[in-house]
């Protein structure tokens, strides 16, 4: 594959206009089948796998646009990856009406739940991450261990890297990843972990919160079957911390975590890639395909005998990076559209609640927006997610009426038109997603390991403190 030829941002623009309408069409066509075939609950024995329609969008779209009868071309991907770029405003927008009402918890949560949070960063950072970089998963790394990566990261990461980064799609992986084999897995480990009697069941329940509801549900279920004495106390601590997850992740992720693995990557990297000669590496300088490109994944040091096949690596990045600019009342036009189809399939019926839903999200988006402009400091997912929690808090005047409207909308709905969006984007990220391969299955299986066991055993802790 050939770089591209550059272009200005004014035409980038003009080709994204004009590309917009055709795959936006494509999205509502594949998101709009999806959401009308559901959910998928696939029995196990050991437990059960559920895959929800915005998985299938994901992988429609990618099927859609890495298929060689009619090739999706590269402009039309980007324009994709545009799209989801402010779909993830709208996604955030919508969470931000389920951490409202719920805003009194968090206030009267003690310190053991509060606390226990530390173990889900701790988990994911230090210790997944460090084994990210020793496979080599290059700047993909950031992306999928700053967390356990689930609706909220990608707007994270889409809004400080852009949804063409390598950690962007590092979180993509994260997340299909814990989509298809996270809640299976976290039910081998906590039933494990319970069967050692060594923790309290309150503390585990809190371990269990790791901010994914069908993981939390997962190993809540194999809690209750090690304590059934204490279901119902189980049941409720879980739920709890899972909440808290929620609530305080976006703040927690833009301003600690994401920041913290950032570092912490460019320290565990710093001397991987020395200048020496004769050598060559898509790391260094020397090797990057332009100014602002991307960097390729980490790899060890090449011979000049490999040096075309590492060229013909950096140009295939090349071509995938960079991205093409949408106007916003046009993105936000597409996506209501878009939203208002996924979420009436979902609801069953059409309705004006559904459209007074998504006039309050694109309300909050635009304030959102605004609000980021004028402070510059705060980002919009901030801004956003804030307003978005108080207006639809027990504190705000007209929370019932606004929460009535909004809770029409349904939340997986907007991810499923996320998640189509970034599977119709996916085939220019080939290469990228080929390098990260099954690398990204022992980086996700020691993420919720260490997120869960650093949890308990700080709750475990904690509770002796406080009770």
């Amino acid at each position: 594959m050939s770089t591209p030829t550059p272009t200005t941002v004014a035409e980038d623009r003009v080709a994204g206009t004009r590309q917009t309408l055709p795959i936006a069409a494509l999205a509502l066509v594949i998101a709009l089948a999806v959401q009308a075939v559901g959910e998928l609950d696939i029995d196990l024995g050991i437990g059960s796998v559920i895959v929800f329609p915005m998985v299938w969008g994901l992988i429609l779209g990618l099927l859609v646009s890495v298929q060689k009868v009619r090739p999706l071309g590269i402009r039309l991907q980007k324009v994709a990856s545009a799209l989801v770029g402010v779909a993830v405003m709208l996604l955030v927008a919508r969470l931000a009406f389920n951490i409202g009402p719920s805003l009194p918890t968090l206030v009267k949560a003690g310190p053991a739940l509060l606390l226990q949070e530390i173990g889900h960063l701790l988990g994911t950072v230090a210790v997944a991450l460090p084994l990210a970089v020793l496979l080599r998963l290059g700047r993909a790394t950031v992306g999928a261990t700053f967390s356990l990566d689930r609706e909220p990261s990608f707007a994270m990461v889409s809004e400080k890297y852009g949804p063409d980064s390598d950690q962007y799609r590092g979180v993509l992986a994260m997340y299909v990843f814990g989509t298809m084999f996270g809640a299976v897995f976290i039910t081998l480990l906590t039933s494990l972990v319970s069967n050692w009697n060594i923790f309290d069941p309150l503390a585990l329940a809190m371990g269990a919160g790791v901010g994914s509801g069908s993981m939390m549900a997962a190993s809540s279920a194999s809690i209750v079957a090690a304590y059934p004495g204490h279901e119902e106390a189980i049941l409720g601590m879980a739920a709890v911390s899972n909440l808290i997850t929620t609530i305080l992740g976006v703040y927690v992720g833009i301003y600690v975590a994401l920041p913290l693995a950032d570092r912490f990557y460019r320290f565990l990297t710093r001397r991987r890639n020395p200048r020496t000669p004769g050598t060559t590496t898509p790391d260094t300088p020397d090797a990057a395909a332009a100014p602002g490109t991307p960097e390729a994944p980490d790899a060890p040091p090449v011979q000049k005998d490999d040096a075309a096949a590492n060229r013909a690596f950096r140009e295939e990045v090349a071509a995938a990076s960079g991205e093409i600019r949408i106007p916003l009342r046009l993105s936000l036009g597409v996506l209501t559209v878009l939203g208002l189809g996924t979420a009436s399939v979902a609801a069953g019926t059409i309705g004006w609640d559904i459209v007074g839903g998504y006039a309050v999200l694109l309300g909050l988006v635009l304030l959102g927006l605004f609000l980021a402009k004028v402070s510059r400091k705060v980002s919009a997912i901030v801004w956003i997610t804030t307003v978005g929690a108080y207006v639809s808090s027990p504190w705000f005047f007209a929370s019932d009426g606004l929460n009535d409207l909004v809770g029409s909308v349904d939340f997986l709905s907007i991810a499923t038109i996320m998640l189509t969006l970034a599977g119709l984007s996916l085939g220019k990220d080939l290469p990228l997603l080929r390098h990260i391969g099954w690398k990204i299955v022992p980086v996700g299986l020691v993420a919720i390991t260490a997120s869960f066991l650093l949890s308990v055993v700080i709750a475990e802790f904690t509770l002796g403190v406080w009770g």
